[in-house]
């Protein structure tokens, strides 16, 4: 049965990349998932459909809200700015002065009917097709891509450097990437070493592009990247543009739902196109792909592989998935029809019971706005279930 012992091994360079917290598309992110717990903090079946846009000292809030809640929509959008560190217009947005526009509008009654009417509440229909994934690998203890891992733990480590004042020239935006070498052998994957990094810090004038490089060098990269996947022939690229003075939504405009990739998996596995942030639950765009994750760590947590993806599909209005899929790359001694019966014999995969097991009323949603929705323990998705088979 064993077919892929003779598959030949092979060396592949993957890239992932990581925003900051104020890159304008990741601010947006986090502004609509701060209203999203808003809501769900007072009334946790609040229906919540919340798109964030940012140009140069101005914040729109649109979409459809349906809650029992009263929230401070100009307080939330402030706050936001100013955990972020979005406090002078110099540096692109000022939380003090700039335009909080709100169109936000109830629900479509439609919608609302198709989800819920005369459903219990583990029965409550899909608030919209869609198709989603959930992917894993045992390339490190977090199941999660290694590219994408180090991407953000570059982008935090940098945060964190301003916030505690080591680094008081730090401006809120920023990207960093990541180019691994990998082995591939039967269908699983091993980080060999980095290729290149790329390093983008917004930053205050008159300082040193020297300075910058040499700080980032020592206090980032040789603290994050452990020594073993660095060599001799690792390329950096410590502020490559030079000068990074001007950012955040001054420089690009923002936009919610604009980086799935940084929020998911870097580029592994697959994606459905359907962003998270802003979204309650009823939205499957996000719960079910918080499902896709769970069945596909617990899988491979479990043995059953090394490497897993899962698809789930869903249509309006009904509880149970379309399709439920599941490909494992040739890493696992069962077939993917042995695991697929596995999956559905351990998972319960309606709307409703995937909102009711991983206990998404909570407002926990601004959290996982920034640094990834996978690969962090807090969260419940990423606590493996154990398989009965």
């Amino acid at each position: 049965m064993s077919i892929h012992t003779s598959k030949k091994e092979k060396r592949f360079l993957f890239t992932s990349e990581s925003v900051a917290e104020g890159h304008s598309d990741k601010m947006c992110d986090q502004i609509s998932d701060a209203v999203l717990d808003a809501h769900l903090s007072i009334d946790p079946d609040a229906k919540v459909a919340c798109e964030c846009v940012a140009k140069t000292g101005m914040i729109l809030l649109c979409g459809e809200i349906t809650s029992q809640a009263i929230v401070d929509y100009q307080q939330i959008v402030r706050e936001t700015l100013k955990r972020i560190g979005y406090d002078d217009s110099s540096k692109g947005l000022d939380y003090k002065t700039c335009t909080v526009l709100v169109a936000l509008e109830q629900q479509c009654k439609e919608i609302k009917h198709a989800v819920s009417h005369g459903k219990s509440d583990d029965d409550i229909g899909a608030g919209d097709q869609g198709l989603m994934f959930g992917y894993a690998t045992d390339e490190t203890e977090e199941c999660m891509p290694l590219t994408l891992l180090l991407a953000h733990k570059l982008t935090a480590s940098i945060k964190a450097l301003e916030r505690n004042g080591t680094w008081p020239w730090v401006r809120p935006d920023g990207k960093t990437q990541v180019t691994m070498e990998y082995r591939e052998s039967n269908g699983a994957v091993e980080p060999i070493r980095v290729h290149t990094l790329v390093i983008s810090v917004h930053h205050a004038p008159d300082v040193p592009l020297q300075q910058i490089q040499k700080e980032l060098m020592e206090k980032v990269v040789k603290e994050v990247i452990p020594e073993k996947y660095l060599d001799e022939d690792t390329i950096y690229h410590l502020l490559p543009s030079e000068k990074f003075v001007e950012g955040g939504p001054k420089s690009d405009a923002g936009l919610t739902g604009r980086k799935i990739i940084v929020d998911t998996y870097g580029g592994w596995g697959a994606h459905g196109g359907g962003a998270f942030s802003g979204k309650d639950p009823s939205k499957v765009d996000r719960s079910a792909a918080y499902a896709a994750r769970w069945i596909a760590k617990s899988l491979v947590k479990a043995g059953l592989c090394k490497r897993v993806l899962i698809q789930l599909s869903y249509a309006i209005g009904l509880s149970h998935p379309l399709a439920i899929s599941v490909f494992h790359y040739g890493t696992s001694d069962r077939s993917e029809e042995e695991l697929l019966e596995i999956v559905q014999k351990n998972f319960d995969l309606r709307l409703g019971a995937i909102i009711r097991e991983l206990d998404l009323k909570r407002p926990i949603y601004q959290k996982t706005a920034c640094y990834g929705h996978f690969g962090r323990e807090e969260f419940t998705w990423e606590i493996p279930k154990k398989l009965v088979y």
